[in-house]
């Protein structure tokens, strides 16, 4: 069991390293969803564009029956990056 703990502004928890081990949560980027009951914390494991699309679709429906496939389209599109020397 933990608690809330002040972190300047904000509140933060202790997670003990077993648990963190177990769960898979040392060294990557979390991912909070707030649920019915509670907060769930996982791991981010794809840091590339494979969830790009889902991720876009997901927030535009959220807007009340905005959509606008323009805005995907062009979100996606990295063609403008073939000319570009890196």
């Amino acid at each position: 069991m933990t608690r809330l703990t002040k972190i300047g502004n904000s509140r933060g928890i202790r997670i003990p390293k077993p648990l963190m081990q177990q769960a898979h949560l040392e060294n990557v980027s979390l991912e909070l969803e707030v649920l019915e009951n509670g907060l769930l914390i996982k791991p981010v494991n794809n840091i590339g564009r494979d969830s790009w699309r889902e991720d876009i679709e997901k927030v535009l429906s959220r807007q009340k029956g905005a959509k606008d496939e323009g805005i995907l389209d062009d979100l996606l599109n990295d063609n403008d990056l073939e000319d570009w020397q890196w």
